[in-house]
């Protein structure tokens, strides 16, 4: 439901303000000249092309009028984002926890129709347990208190929750490299568990999950994993890179180098049920 002024720029907020000023462009118009027709400063046309203070829908249908938007299709997306960016979910509880960018990585998360993840570390935080998820975060932030922890893990939990809903689930198509499945995080027992959780995983419909063998050698993504998030209208396509100093969001149509390395690793993977039975002899070499 709709509420006060957000306190961070939003990826959404973003591409909204981006758009806008891009039409601006289009139209050949100063920040002042939107300004005055808006009864608002330079600076806080802006902040609203920038994202840093989300605009209004009000202020955005006059703004559609003033670049001589007419396209019914146009009009709609954009005021669907003017409309997003003033929404909040229930991953917005988590902002004092975790860095803004990642906030936005549960939001695509819960919007994507589909996910096509690729990880050479460890397991998908969506489809970790909570041992391995304690295990991982642990040796990630030594400095992290106890309760710090648990709050991530809880998070984590959570974000599973999108694979059981009774509607609206997305695809979710994961590559794991081998080494992911044999590196014992938290542990023997723990990995037992996880790989177990995987296998049950890798049953469903809507979850293909394919492992990509020692045996293959050289691959296509030698730089290490990244998620493709597919989203509905009228939302770009995104990929998402992780790195020490934060994220990079990469979107459509500069996302298609990264969907053909993403087709090309799955090109050579075990099939589905060639990566169910590897993991059962993961289990049983383990066990």
């Amino acid at each position: 439901m709709p509420v006060g002024r957000p306190k961070r720029v939003t990826l959404r907020g973003r591409w909204l303000g981006q758009r806008l000023r891009e039409l601006r462009d289009e139209n050949g118009m100063k920040v002042e000249e939107v300004g005055e027709y808006l009864q608002r400063s330079s600076g806080t046309i802006s902040r609203f092309e920038s994202g840093i203070y989300p605009i209004r829908r009000a202020e955005v249908v006059a703004l559609l009028d003033l670049y001589g938007v007419n396209d019914a299709r146009q009009r709609a997306g954009l005021l669907k984002i003017a409309d997003d960016v003033w929404q909040t979910g229930w991953w917005d509880g988590y902002s004092g926890d975790v860095a803004g960018w990642f906030v936005d990585f549960v939001w695509l998360e819960e919007l994507a129709v589909e996910q096509r993840l690729f990880e050479n570390t460890v397991v998908p935080g969506i489809v970790q347990i909570d041992q391995y998820a304690r295990a991982v975060m642990t040796a990630a932030e030594p400095q992290a208190t106890h309760e710090d922890i648990e709050r991530g893990v809880e998070l984590r939990m959570k974000r599973r929750a999108l694979l059981d809903r009774d509607d609206h689930i997305p695809d979710l198509s994961i590559v794991l490299d081998e080494a992911v499945l044999r590196r014992p995080v938290g542990g023997p027992k723990v990995l037992v568990a996880q790989l177990t959780h995987l296998s049950e995983l890798a049953q469903r419909p809507s979850i293909d999950l394919r492992v990509l063998p020692y045996s293959v050698g050289a691959h296509a993504s030698p730089s290490g994993g990244f998620s493709l998030f597919r989203m509905a209208e009228p939302y770009p396509e995104v990929a998402y890179v992780e790195t020490p100093k934060g994220a990079i969001y990469i979107e459509a149509p500069d996302t298609e180098p990264i969907v053909e390395m993403y087709d090309r690793l799955q090109g050579v993977c075990l099939d589905p049920e060639d990566s169910i039975g590897f993991m059962s002899a993961l289990i049983e070499e383990l066990a």
